[in-house]
């Protein structure tokens, strides 16, 4: 699944048309998994995508989709989403007999993985581009265009004999034509429709300094973090007044759970080099205006704990001292003065 999901990732082209209000979202893909462990054992996995965000999820007992986004339902007809759950119903019974059918043929071994993925993507200016593929155990199987399933370059006798099978069932074929090049678009429209207020939401991401593992002797570990931005585009770079550092390397920008993204960047410097650095982060949220990060005024977490510890242990200590001595019993002290002889006592007398 993840694979299908890299290899399905559409790249943002700036430019005009009806989608420019969503510059990061342009596909829909729907990714059904199929691990086959025998004649009698198969396990389906299946959810729906919108670009990087599920939309749904495929309840395979049921053979529905279960909305993952209060606007997953968008505003499709009942119709409209029964072909789809059908489509897919169809395939995750199709498609493991299929294979069972002819694993001395295609000399196969269990388990078997089948990964599916049919979708539509919108280029800028065009028209909505259809697509399906099937992959085997990760690796990608064939792919149907123009009403016919083609083996990739790499794909071997294999492939060539079920795509030579698929391509047999013209009426399935006619189907996954209509889908992927009618109803997708559709979906992909309504989806974009009904989450615009969630899509275009503009937050304010978050950002702070610190320092990772010691790159060397003598060097620094500069890293910039930024967490909790959308939409996903950002712009993070470490500079030096306006000179850009080409040393800066890029982490990938990753997902949190509540929709929002984190992203970091690094750059590995001489100690003595580091003052005058700074991180400066750019996003839609934040109007137009940089988000610059200081290293100057960056104080390690260590020393800032010390700095509020340390006379808070001293305060202590004077404290205790101070309630020792409250807590002790007083005694009087002796002055040194000669005592008197008491005249009736035996031995006194005068001289």
């Amino acid at each position: 699944m993840l694979l299908l999901q890299l290899m399905l990732l559409t790249v943002p082209v700036p430019g005009g048309g009806s989608d420019d209000d969503f510059p990061e979202l342009r596909s829909f893909r729907i990714i059904l998994t199929m691990s086959i462990y025998n004649r009698s054992w198969t396990q389906n996995q299946g959810s729906a995508w919108l670009d990087e965000l599920q939309t749904h999820k495929w309840d395979s007992k049921k053979g529905v989709f279960v909305n993952t986004q209060p606007w997953s339902k968008g505003n499709f007809s009942k119709k409209e989403l029964m072909e789809q759950e059908r489509g897919i119903q169809a395939a995750s019974i199709r498609i493991p007999m299929i294979f069972q059918d002819h694993m001395s043929q295609w000399q196969l071994e269990y388990p078997i993985q089948v990964q599916m993925a049919k979708g539509c993507e919108l280029r800028s200016g065009e028209k909505p581009v259809g697509f399906k593929w099937i992959a085997y155990q990760g690796s990608d199987l064939m792919s149907f265009q123009n009403m016919s399933w083609i083996p990739p370059p790499q794909g071997g006798r294999r492939a060539q004999e079920v795509c030579k099978l698929f391509n047999q069932f013209h009426e399935v074929n006619l189907r996954i034509q209509t889908h992927i090049n009618d109803l997708c678009p559709r979906f992909l429209l309504e989806l974009l429709d009904a989450g615009k207020a969630y899509l275009q939401r503009q937050v304010r991401p978050e950002a702070w300094l610190s320092r990772g593992p010691s790159p060397g002797p003598g060097r620094l570990l500069l890293v910039c973090h930024v967490s909790g931005f959308h939409p996903k585009p950002v712009w993070v770079m470490w500079m030096r007044g306006e000179q850009e550092q080409p040393g800066t390397q890029r982490g990938d920008i990753l997902p949190h759970a509540d929709g929002t993204w984190y992203h970091q960047v690094s750059l590995d410097v001489e100690a003595r080099e580091a003052a005058g650095l700074s991180c400066r982060v750019r996003h839609s949220s934040l109007g137009g205006q940089d988000m610059v990060l200081y290293w100057e005024q960056h104080r390690p977490v260590v020393w800032v704990f010390l700095a509020l510890m340390v006379p808070l242990v001293l305060l202590a200590g004077l404290a205790f001292w101070l309630w020792k001595r409250w807590k002790s019993p007083w005694r009087p002290q002796c002055i040194g003065l000669p005592l008197e002889r008491d005249p009736s006592s035996p031995g006194s007398g005068h001289s």
